[in-house]
């Protein structure tokens, strides 16, 4: 067996592959051992050297305890290790030592595709459609594979075959089994609308633009909330760019998604109001203990506030994480009318009490002007229409 060949053949992998030479060595020398004990099954204590120069092989043997694990002194040292000597290894030993090699080769390719994707969750990928069912959609990333399940494909898209897709790289995962590590993407997660953003807009890129918050109904729209660190810049103008052209580009990304941009604000009552957007919101009235803002709008904003299927209203609960409460003017004022108790009519003298005498007392005109509790006024009989919107649990970003 000329190990010489091999070792070079271990240098060439570093090289082109970036697998290090040293851990391929150490493989080497693990099969070597291994194909030296069933070879010499009363060396149970025999350890191999391979000179990474010459490509001689050396073997020692040491002392094992009662658990055959190798006996160390207080150096950490071998304990009574002596060399057997230098002993040449047949085709049976070549073998195994080849398979060992190849083995290693791609759990070390295995683990450095790990660890770059592993440093890109939460990032950006790139990737050609190889494969889409109603399970998943494969992607090829170049070295290896992406799996986008059912659950992360926005609703409505279709995703043709060798077309190029950007998507967010949500989890990856160690795969001892395969040959590349699970890399799982996502088309619907808020993440990848922050991404995007980071890509078409440098004062996000560089910090002087935050996104604070995002909120999205993947497909349909998203709402974010932005604050500037520096006063000189607007940071919805930076993020809208001229005559729309920044928001256009992620847009287009995302297919058609209608997308709010809005103030972050500190005072809760403020960010509620700029949630609604594109509504027009009269007042909010903020009830910290209980977490809820009630909105009053103009009549004419209730639709806009609520939005379609309560969509607006729902996105501002999860941008804010307040429950909101919206209600028009007209309602509201119906509400205060039905609590606030009707005022009794002006008395009126008994004119004729005297010509009409009678054996029983008749009622005064107003007491009979006063409605009954049991017969509620119009106002109580036409409650109005209201949403009422929970917060949902997106955590607000800036800082996944």
């Amino acid at each position: 067996m000329d190990l010489k060949e091999v070792l070079e053949a271990m240098q060439q992998v570093e090289r082109e592959k970036g697998i290090p030479f040293n851990s391929l060595l150490e493989g080497l020398q693990q099969a070597l051992a291994a194909a030296y004990k069933r070879t010499m099954p009363e060396d149970k204590g025999a350890r191999v050297e391979v000179d990474p120069v010459s490509g001689d092989i050396h073997v020692f043997q040491h002392d094992l305890d009662e658990e055959g694990n190798p006996l160390l002194d207080a150096t950490g040292a071998f304990e009574n290790e002596e060399a057997i000597g230098p002993r040449p290894f047949g085709r049976i030993e070549a073998q195994t030592a080849k398979q060992v090699i190849l083995q290693k080769i791609r759990e070390a390719e295995r683990d450095l595709t790990y660890d770059e994707y592993a440093g890109r969750e939460g990032d950006i990928v790139t990737g050609i459609v190889q494969q889409s069912d109603s399970r998943y959609t494969l992607l090829d990333l170049g070295k290896v594979e992406a799996l986008m399940p059912q659950a992360e494909q926005v609703p409505g898209e279709h995703y043709e075959h060798n077309a190029r897709v950007k998507a967010y790289v949500v989890e990856v995962r160690h795969n001892p089994r395969g040959p590349s590590p699970s890399i799982i993407v996502s088309r619907t997660h808020p993440g990848l609308v922050k991404r995007l953003f980071e890509l078409e807009v440098p004062e996000v890129a560089d910090g002087t633009v935050e996104i604070k918050a995002i909120a999205r109904e993947a497909g349909h729209r998203t709402k974010i909330a932005v604050r500037s660190s520096e006063p000189g810049v607007e940071a919805k103008g930076a993020m809208i760019g001229a005559k729309g052209s920044r928001v256009r580009m992620v847009v287009q990304e995302l297919r058609g998604e209608k997308i709010d941009i809005v103030d972050w604000s500190d005072e809760p009552a403020k960010f509620v109001a700029e949630a609604l957007s594109p509504a027009k919101v009269k007042e909010v009235r903020i009830d910290p203990r209980e977490k809820t803002a009630l909105v009053i709008v103009p009549d004419y904003q209730l639709s806009l506030a609520i939005g379609k299927e309560g969509q607006n209203a729902r996105l501002a609960a999860r941008l804010t994480g307040w429950r909101v409460d919206i209600k028009s003017e007209s309602q509201l004022a119906q509400e205060q009318a039905r609590r606030t108790p009707a005022a009794p009519e002006e008395q009126q003298p008994p004119a004729e009490e005297a010509a009409l005498p009678s054996e029983e007392p008749q009622p005064a005109a107003e007491e009979a002007a006063v409605p009954s509790e049991e017969q509620p006024t119009a106002a109580e009989t036409a409650p109005p229409a209201q949403v009422a919107t929970d917060a949902g649990t997106e955590t607000p970003s800036g800082g996944q």
